[in-house]
């Protein structure tokens, strides 16, 4: 029981900071939940959490939602989970992550690969990999927040359709799991008390966001993305 009221209370934490900041609380979520899980759950109940983290925050922010990005994320979401979660045994993930961490890192501070980048990247491929990699990486949100914030400068159309597009990806990744037969109910009363924790945090931090300033807003969440990012790559090497 105190384990269940523990992650209520860490799903709440993390669910407020993506509600003021966008992201970054999926995250260090998945960063916990080993201490908690036992492997093979780890991703399964994340992803139950964060499809109610990120369906609130949208809830709570629908009017800011914008919604011509998310026809054509649907659609690469839906031919990356089916392709990822067709070849899920066959492939080597071990280091996606650093490729999501240098993408992201590039794209936020390299003025030259964006250039170049412009004309590959969009919503299809941003919709491929993010919902196509959250099936065996957990968080994969900074992908889509990249190109958002890119987009569009309002710090809530940013987080609101950010919500959005993260809550297709952790819906379509629960499916995949139930179609892999893995039995939620085991874990019941503590996906239960994380999910009222993670809905409680969204309004929390839908409340907040709008206590910080536009500019500071951008080069926070920069700079978080960018610690995001590293974080992935030291993973990798320690």
């Amino acid at each position: 029981m105190l384990d269940e009221l523990l992650l209520g209370l860490i799903a709440f934490f993390t669910s407020t900071i993506a509600g003021v900041v966008g992201l970054g609380g999926g995250m260090l979520l998945i960063a916990v939940l080993p201490s908690f899980l036992p492997l093979n759950a780890i991703i399964p109940v994340h992803g139950l959490t964060q499809m109610s983290s990120n369906i609130s925050r949208a809830v709570f922010s629908y009017k800011d939602i914008q919604y011509e990005t998310i026809p054509k994320f649907l659609i690469g979401s839906l031919l990356g989970v089916g392709l990822f979660a067709s070849i899920i045994s066959l492939i080597s993930l071990e280091y996606v992550p650093l490729f999501i961490a240098i993408y992201i890192l590039l794209s936020l501070w390299s003025q030259k690969f964006n250039e170049k980048i412009k004309k590959y990247e969009n919503y299809y491929l941003v919709g491929f990999l993010q919902s196509g990699l959250s099936v065996v990486v957990g968080a994969t949100g900074p992908l889509s927040m990249t190109l958002l914030l890119k987009d569009y400068k309002n710090r809530d159309k940013v987080v609101a359709t950010s919500a959005a597009l993260m809550s297709i990806s952790h819906i379509l990744k629960v499916f995949v799991f139930i179609y892999f037969g893995f039995v939620f109910f085991d874990y019941l009363g503590i996906i239960v008390t994380m999910i009222i924790g993670a809905i409680l945090g969204s309004l929390a931090g839908t409340k907040l966001r709008n206590k910080i300033d536009g500019k500071r807003f951008t080069f926070l969440l920069k700079i978080l993305l960018s610690a995001l990012a590293i974080k992935l790559i030291l993973s990798l090497f320690i």
